[in-house]
């Protein structure tokens, strides 16, 4: 998604043809990859599901023709993903586990909306999702079913992920944000990350609150190294960056914040208030 608004579109449809190519007889993919192969064999239903949400922003950039083409590899993912919902709604983590997260199921409720909007628009409806994602955003909505984290993701995923309206944000805004310095990744360490300031910043940005979303995304340049990456985080006691990586993800969260500050008409649809 971060290349698709950068302008790389080629390289951000080649990245979603080696995903159907390499997506699991079941709809999944694993956890991991290196160039021979997989990594790590986990299954997780976040992961699967999240390929929704970026052909959503490809179809909305580029038409429809690599959701028509890679139709199969979304409905089987969908259907991964399905599999793994509890009776009370909540989808669990992983195969095999029976934890759930509240960031990854807020993270699934978006994704399932938007694959559900955008089988309705290619024709082929699937109400089913759409009764998944009411189920899960029930689930969210319940204490108690959810896995504890202390982490800021937890904070406003709910509302990135279309669950909670932005007023949200407010309970737990100066847990979490350190004023001139960015988003804390764990609620009680010292440590601020680029990639959890990024997606404050988008999901700030998408609705409206333009202002704050530019202050933390100037607070996310210090973390920038001279190859035009990022470092992870930055650890504000010892005054070091922590730990010495440099992330996609956390580039591509960044990407992705950045369009939505300059007022990305797709970006703004979606990952908006209603995420459709």
């Amino acid at each position: 998604m971060g290349l698709d608004v950068a302008g790389f579109h080629a390289e951000a449809e080649a990245a979603y043809i080696w995903l159907a190519a390499n997506q699991n007889p079941d709809g999944s993919w694993f956890a991991g990859y290196h160039e021979t192969g997989p990594s790590d064999r986990a299954l997780d239903a976040n992961f699967t599901a999240y390929i929704a949400v970026g052909l959503a922003l490809h179809t909305r950039l580029h038409g429809e023709t690599l959701a028509v083409q890679l139709w199969p590899t979304l409905e089987r993912a969908i259907g991964f993903v399905r599999r793994l919902q509890r009776p009370t709604g909540e989808i669990t983590w992983r195969v095999g586990s029976k934890i759930a997260l509240l960031t990854g199921n807020c993270s699934i409720h978006h994704a399932v909306r938007l694959a559900s909007a955008l089988a309705t628009a290619l024709g082929r409806p699937r109400p089913a999702w759409d009764d998944t994602a009411n189920r899960l955003r029930l689930a969210i909505s319940c204490p108690g079913l959810f896995e504890p984290k202390p982490h800021s993701m937890d904070w406003y995923y709910p509302v990135l992920g279309s669950v909670f309206p932005e007023t949200a944000l407010a309970a737990d805004w100066d847990r979490f944000v350190v004023p001139g310095l960015g988003v804390r990744c764990v609620h009680d360490q010292p440590w601020v990350t680029g990639g959890e300031t990024s997606e404050l910043a988008l999901t700030l940005a998408t609705r409206g609150r333009l202002a704050e979303a530019t202050t933390l995304l100037r607070q996310v340049e210090r973390l920038r190294h001279a190859d035009g990456s990022f470092w992870t985080g930055y650890q504000f006691e010892d005054r070091v960056l922590w730990p010495q990586e440099r992330t996609t993800w956390t580039a591509g969260a960044y990407l992705l914040a950045e369009a939505a500050v300059a007022g990305n008409p797709a970006v703004h649809a979606i990952f908006g208030e209603t995420g459709i």
